[in-house]
């Protein structure tokens, strides 16, 4: 018995008892080879972001055909305003991000979201006009609308054509009553 737990052959043996383990573990592992994208319903955080802004907030409509909204939350921006941000899947499967704030002043709060400061073009949505910024070594996309009261920034890896489709979306919503 000693012969094969010391050496060379003792070596050989416990390789391959720890091969036909984890070739085991493989076998009884269940695996999926589908993909797998959480959706989360971001209609609360929204409702919840209504309440505690004074203006009307921006939402989308109805989710893309084929996105799915996978992140949302609200976040302290500079000077304690509040910024929203819901997150999708876009149907080719890249990221895109809707943010909405009335950070002052919007253009500091834009060139943050965007990862530029630069404008590289504009592009109309539903009639209206997007500054266009892109940001090479992120591959980051932004269309950007500073309104009034709020900042609407539109942003990620999606093309131009997948983040307008988000855009035009986008619906003014009413003030809720407290």
């Amino acid at each position: 018995m000693r012969r094969f737990t010391e050496g060379f052959y003792g070596y050989a043996v416990a390789l391959l008892v720890c091969l036909v383990g984890v070739g085991l573990f493989l076998l009884v592992t269940p695996q999926s080879r589908e993909e797998h994208i959480p959706k989360l319903n971001y209609s609360i955080t929204v409702a919840n972001f209504a309440h505690d802004v004074p203006y009307q907030v921006w939402a989308p409509a109805k989710d893309p055909a084929g996105w799915i909204p996978n992140s949302n939350k609200i976040a302290k921006g500079s000077g304690g305003a509040q910024v929203l941000y819901l997150g999708y899947a876009t149907a080719k499967r890249q990221h895109a991000m809707f943010v909405q704030s009335d950070e002052k002043p919007a253009a500091g709060f834009a060139d943050r979201m965007a990862n530029s400061n630069r404008a590289v073009g504009t592009q109309q949505v539903a009639g209206q006009p997007w500054e266009q910024r892109f940001r090479e070594d992120k591959k980051q996309r932004s269309l950007i609308r500073v309104l009034p009261e709020v900042t609407l920034v539109v942003t990620g890896t999606a093309d131009w054509t997948e983040l307008g489709e988000l855009a035009a979306i986008l619906q003014q919503r009413p003030k809720p009553t407290s």
